[in-house]
């Protein structure tokens, strides 16, 4: 039986609570005995209540009760090749960051950024296996390898470490005057 709205919304909240890694829609969904529009009904107003859910690749992360606010990030701009793209992540990982996001700055569209929440090698290798089977290409295609990553990290100093490896891996961008405003 089918559980009631709010009995589900705190399952879900429960769910993504006690989970190490995202949770999928179809999972949540499968839990409940509703369909995953209905999770996707239900993560909206999760959110409208002021519950930090962010939708990654792999599914559905709750950010609360971590103090997001006092873990350092920043935003780098990159740019590389496809075949480069897993060294690249790697290295950000490698180094105790996370890759939190993705974002261009396409002419047309404007910036468009999606959710990563990239931890540690098998979460880079999971993310390129879901491009990879899904016949999909990684959205810095579509600016000519250029892209921006948002990272965190547990201090300022590991940023920097992070920053000047990818720099010496010829990865790092220049930022543009028109792009300070990123920040």
């Amino acid at each position: 039986m089918p559980l009631m709205g709010h009995e589900r919304r705190n399952a879900i909240l429960q769910s993504l609570r006690g989970a190490e890694r995202p949770v999928s829609g179809t999972a949540l969904a499968d839990a409940a005995g509703v369909s995953r529009q209905v999770i996707v009904q239900d993560i909206a107003l999760l959110r409208a209540d002021g519950h930090d859910i962010v939708a990654t690749n792999r599914g559905y992360v709750l950010r609360e009760g971590s103090s997001d606010a006092d873990i350092p990030t920043r935003l780098v701009k990159v740019r590389h090749t496809v075949e480069q793209l897993e060294d690249e992540l790697n290295t950000i990982v490698d180094l105790g960051g996370t890759v939190q996001s993705v974002m261009v700055n396409h002419r047309a569209y404007g910036k468009i950024t999606a959710d990563l929440d990239i931890r540690s090698r098998s979460g880079t290798a999971r993310y390129l296996d879901d491009i990879r089977t899904g016949k999909s290409t990684p959205l810095m295609t579509v600016t000519s390898g250029y892209h921006f990553h948002r990272i965190a990290a547990e201090s300022e100093e590991a940023l920097d470490r992070i920053e000047a490896a990818l720099a010496a891996r010829g990865y790092l961008a220049e930022l543009m005057p028109y792009e300070d405003d990123f920040q």
